[in-house]
């Protein structure tokens, strides 16, 4: 789980610091706060599955 986790945000910030350089700061916030929702279900899932 967390090894999924972990390469979904390490690729959402290499993402979001191209974006940054490009100054396109709202599609840099946009990407980091999709990835946040995304392991967050993730995260959920695992844990209601281990219930």
């Amino acid at each position: 789980m967390y090894q999924k986790m972990y390469c979904r945000l390490f690729n959402a910030v290499t993402d979001a610091l191209e974006e940054l350089e490009r100054q396109n700061y709202g599609q840099a916030k946009e990407r980091l706060i999709l990835a946040q929702q995304e392991c967050e279900e993730l995260y959920l899932q695992e844990t209601e599955d281990e219930s």
